[in-house]
């Protein structure tokens, strides 16, 4: 076994694989933020449409979906295994549990966000990006999102899956930088306050948009 492969197969070598899919994710939350913040200008989704067009027609982005899809089972996938091997590693549960004490909320149900945030994901491509691509292609993602975020009980879902969203970000964002060793004292605070930003203001921006078009219309 070579020497990459063996560090890849090793539990170091997967809680990097993790870190890094989680910050290559984490760098897609902000792209598709930022396009999706255009849903607010009061152009009736004029410049939305511009950019939705661009996604939907530009050749080098079906290379980049793939990889996103791709690191979207990469991380789904390690996170499981990760779980698996911890659980395999402690089969006998102490009498006595103080986790509290040893770990934050965040972390310990870090897998219970990651399995609601991926069914969210699954539902959100289906009703978004699978209608305007193979069920109604042609017809305006603006259009598709207004009439979705027209109904509450969406709505509800949505705001409650983000909340559940900015708790496993509030884990993994700070746990990638200590995964590759970049928490040092003198940094602590800095990357505490930008995770914190990130956890926070991600998930709210989202969450915004169905409010949006709830009291809108």
């Amino acid at each position: 076994m070579s020497k990459p492969v063996a560090f890849l197969s090793s539990s170091v070598g997967r809680k990097m694989l993790m870190a890094l899919s989680g910050l290559f994710l984490c760098s897609f939350l902000l792209v598709h933020l930022y396009i999706n913040l255009f849903l607010f200008k009061q152009d009736n989704g004029a410049e939305f449409e511009m950019y939705g067009h661009f996604m939907a027609t530009y050749p080098l982005v079906r290379p980049l979906e793939i990889v996103l899809f791709a690191g979207f089972l990469l991380h789904a996938f390690i996170g499981i295994w990760l779980w698996i091997m911890n659980r395999r590693a402690r089969p006998v549960r102490y009498k006595v549990s103080k986790a509290g004490e040893n770990s934050t909320l965040s972390s310990r149900i870090m897998w219970a966000t990651g399995t609601i945030v991926g069914i969210f994901l699954v539902i959100h491509i289906n009703g978004f990006f699978v209608q305007s691509r193979f069920i109604t292609p042609g017809r305006p993602m603006y259009e598709i999102v207004r009439e979705a975020f027209m109904n509450p009980w969406l709505d509800a879902f949505y705001i409650i899956a983000l909340g559940f969203l900015a708790y496993h970000l509030k884990h993994g964002f700070q746990s990638a930088f200590q995964t590759f060793g970049l928490r040092h004292s003198r940094h602590e605070r800095l990357i505490e306050f930008v995770g914190m930003l990130f956890w926070l203001l991600v998930p709210l921006g989202f969450a915004a948009m169905p409010l949006y078009f709830l009291w809108a219309y």
